[in-house]
């Protein structure tokens, strides 16, 4: 199994840029293309939140244009910039989302098991896995045991060192990993909100975040790290689920020489 994820695309209205700097529509187009250009294509594609800017049903009308070029089965998950119900009502056709309440699924029908979270705050940049939630994923869990598995969620369960986005990190990632340490058919967590690639264990399973196709937050390792981004190489990340073993790779996107021989 194939897994292509991308996350944080923030998609506004046509013709708007994020934080008057960031054409965010133009840098997804260019992701699609390069994910339409794999060989072997994915089985799906997986978004790990904040695929809009501010919520807005026409924002995620927009989006959906651009991500037409992709006959790709669509996965997703909200992030602190998504609106629950305009979301739901967006990706309504995958069949995954619950029609009320927290945007959590599971998808059994893969070799890899798709459990999704919403740590989603309304009107706030943290996120939280309440009692609520967290219930229902230790009950998904329990429920298959023996069928590797991938947690999707926006916000990563661990602290990165970059002071900003700690700031808006997640509440209740303690009882979080107490879960994870009790699954060990958990392969991976996968997540979004910070635009870059960073990976730890929580719980002894593997938690990773992955880059945007867009901007990507500065890497300044201090409780004092100022809210800020820069233009680095845009990237997504290509999960591969081979012989019982996850293996995930980042991939840039742009035009650079080569490929050349050894």
């Amino acid at each position: 199994m194939l897994i292509a994820q991308i996350t944080d695309l923030h998609i506004k209205l046509p013709g708007r840029l994020a934080y008057r700097k960031v054409d965010t529509a133009a840098m997804l187009s260019r992701c699609v293309a390069t994910l339409r250009a794999l060989d072997p294509q994915p089985d799906l594609v997986l978004i790990t939140g904040d695929l809009v800017d501010l919520g807005r049903p026409a924002e995620y009308a927009w989006l959906r244009e651009l991500l037409a070029p992709l006959t790709l089965p669509l996965v997703v998950v909200p992030g602190n910039h998504d609106d629950r119900d305009a979301l739901r009502g967006a990706f309504a056709d995958g069949g995954y989302l619950p029609e009320h309440g927290f945007l959590q699924f599971s998808i059994d029908d893969h070799p890899l098991r798709l459990v999704g979270l919403d740590t989603v705050v309304p009107g706030e940049g943290r996120g939280e896995l309440c009692v609520e939630r967290l219930a229902w994923l230790e009950a998904t869990l329990a429920a298959a045991p023996a069928h590797p598995t991938l947690v999707l969620m926006h916000h990563p369960p661990f602290l990165t060192g970059i002071g900003h986005m700690d700031d808006i990190g997640l509440s209740g990632r303690e009882a979080f990993e107490a879960i994870m340490a009790r699954h060990p058919q958990v392969q991976a967590v996968l997540c979004g909100h910070l635009h870059r690639d960073i990976q730890t264990l929580v719980g002894g399973r593997r938690a990773l975040t992955c880059p945007s196709p867009a901007h990507q937050v500065a890497l300044k390792l201090s409780p004092t790290a100022p809210s800020c981004f820069r233009m680095e190489p845009p990237g997504f990340m290509l999960h591969h689920w081979l012989d019982g073993r996850l293996v995930s790779h980042v991939a840039a996107i742009g035009d650079y020489p080569g490929p050349y021989p050894f």
